[in-house]
């Protein structure tokens, strides 16, 4: 395990100390548990004492990201796709279901749309059926996406904002899929009155995110380009902004609106409150890999949202959470995974 991951479970097992109890020999099932978020929940609630089984169709992740998990107790991996009927008898009882299941990276929407679809939809009534059958805690990892492109006095971005959102664009099978599965789950909490949480995350980064061809995120493409001395590429003028949240911040607020109380039925954001310009981004990880990399401007892609910033305000009274990593703290520890992996 690579020194930086190591560091990163330690850090969010002592933030989530007090929860300690919510997850011990507790079974959960993370779909989409191979994927960049996902593997960092699987390893946090193993530490955490839970079993884990751990679905995933290898779509958009990689099978290496558990590779080291399946030798470890109560690990268990289900090469399955969520938006197959999985039926109770397949995992056993389960008391928790995390659906992190779905691409994430806009290219793939152009490559992948009618997949993106369903992991987001039908995979999400799947899964609420799963948590039905076995009265399980349900929890939807929605997206900032959800918001669509908002005007200046809706950014930060509080969750009582409905979206403004291009349902036959570009990037509708995911924003639009997104929306439908929180609706899928809100349509249970009301009819069977199952326990569901919604949270909405913003921007994250860190080791096991993808760079390579279509599942490359801005941060990773970035820093693999700045590491290679190739040209960085940055679409449109580099002057829209987004915020970004290391994913251990992200799976500590993630794994507390799963067992906080005050969390059941709620919509919570999950993001950093910084907000930075992504030709700012782009000077920042040019400067922490010292590389030498000049910027190439490509055409932005339509539909391209202007500003991302969560409003956190009920992830703090909620959940009593913050982001804790600073951005250019978070860059380091993922400049150094990538430059190790690459080496």
């Amino acid at each position: 395990m690579h020194k930086v991951v190591r560091e990163g479970l330690e850090r969010i097992e002592r933030e989530l100390s007090e929860y300690h109890e919510a997850f011990e020999s507790r079974k959960v099932l993370v779909a989409g548990g191979a994927g960049f978020i996902g593997t960092w929940v699987c390893r946090t609630l193993l530490r955490l004492g839970a079993e884990v089984v751990c679905v995933d169709n290898f779509a958009s992740s990689l099978p290496e990201n558990v590779e080291e998990l399946l030798s470890q107790q109560g690990f268990t991996l289900l090469k399955k796709d969520v938006s197959k009927p999985l039926a109770a008898e397949e995992v056993g009882r389960v008391n928790i279901v995390l659906h992190l299941a779905s691409r994430a990276a806009p290219p793939e929407f152009d490559s992948f749309p009618v997949e993106t679809l369903l992991a987001n939809t039908v995979g999400t009534a799947n899964l609420l059926e799963l948590s039905r059958a076995c009265d399980a805690t349900f929890l939807f990892a929605s997206s900032s996406e959800v918001y669509g492109d908002p005007p200046p006095n809706y950014v930060p971005t509080p969750e009582i904002y409905t979206g403004n959102v291009n349902p036959v664009g570009p990037r509708s099978c995911y924003e639009e899929a997104k929306r439908c599965g929180e609706a899928f789950a809100k349509a249970y909490e009301k009819q069977y009155g199952l326990d569901v949480r919604i949270v909405r995350i913003f921007n994250t980064y860190g080791p096991y995110m993808r760079a390579e061809g279509i599942y490359g995120r801005v941060v990773s493409r970035f820093i693999t380009q700045a590491l290679a001395n190739q040209p960085i590429t940055i679409y449109g003028d580099g002057s829209q902004s987004r915020s970004f949240t290391y994913v251990t911040d992200l799976v500590n607020g993630l794994l507390r609106a799963t067992c906080c109380d005050k969390a059941r039925g709620e919509v919570i954001n999950i993001g950093s409150e910084r907000e930075i310009k992504i030709i700012e981004l782009a000077h920042l990880i040019k400067k922490l890999t010292r590389s030498s990399s000049e910027f190439k401007f490509e055409q932005p892609p339509p539909d391209d949202p202007r500003r991302r910033c969560p409003d956190i305000s009920k992830a703090k009274k909620l959940l009593n959470w913050t982001p804790k990593v600073g951005l250019e703290e978070g860059l380091t520890y993922t400049i150094e995974w990538f430059r190790d992996k690459m080496s």
